[in-house]
């Protein structure tokens, strides 16, 4: 019998002109749908605050081990749902919910300026995208510096790259929840199973090729 994956799966709370946030209610949507049987999902919602973020996410990978933790935010310039191939340390300037920025403008002083997911975004957009799911997939290098480039860069250091960002247009611009739900759905599929086959070898490798892109900064 196979063992039971987890994957913890997030959106965030409104802000700004996103009275709604996509992000959110395409995961609840991912909840109702479910993910393969083997697989233990937990939703969350992310406040818009870098503080909340720093003590929310290290409680979240401690107390779920998961495999797989998977974020979704909005972005009001999508027009297709955009797989993040990494998150940034530097460049914090923008204020949350509760006004706040960090000083430091980063997100982990002595971290990497750039820490690159495990699982092959271009092989994920691949993949869905012949799927002939009705909902086009992109890949991106820049997930915008704010709190989801920060939520994501912290979850990439805490899960050494087991994590992967999904940003999602606004509602009906041009997907409803429903198909943002079935978009999700496919996508952490997918990503589940590289992760399951990154576990061996390949896990390896990425991590001496990280620890050597640390040490040229």
């Amino acid at each position: 019998m196979a063992t039971k994956s987890t994957v913890i799966v997030t959106g965030f709370e409104p802000f700004g002109d996103h009275t709604i946030n996509a992000s959110w209610v395409a995961v609840q949507e991912l909840e109702r749908l479910g993910l393969a049987q083997n697989v233990d999902l937990h939703i969350c919602e992310v406040p818009v605050e870098y503080q909340a973020v720093q003590s929310l996410l290290p409680s979240l990978w401690k107390q779920h081990q998961p495999q797989l933790v998977v974020h979704v935010g909005v972005s009001g310039i999508a027009t297709t749902v955009t797989l993040e191939k990494c998150g940034r340390n530097h460049g914090y300037k923008r204020v949350d919910n509760c006004s706040f920025c960090p000083d430091s403008q980063c997100c982990m002083e002595g971290g990497p300026e750039c820490i690159d997911s495990v699982i092959d975004m271009d092989l994920v957009c691949k993949r869905v995208n012949s799927s002939r799911l009705g909902v086009a997939v992109s890949v991106s290098k820049d997930a915008g510096r704010y709190l989801c480039d920060y939520t994501y860069y912290t979850s990439l250091y805490l899960g050494k790259g087991r994590s992967a960002f999904v940003h999602v247009p606004p509602l009906g611009k041009p997907y409803n929840a429903q198909d943002l739900g079935r978009a999700l759905q496919a996508i952490v599929g997918e990503m589940l199973e590289l992760v399951g086959q990154a576990e061996g070898d390949d896990h390896h490798r990425h991590h001496c090729s990280h620890q050597h892109h640390q040490h040229a900064h």
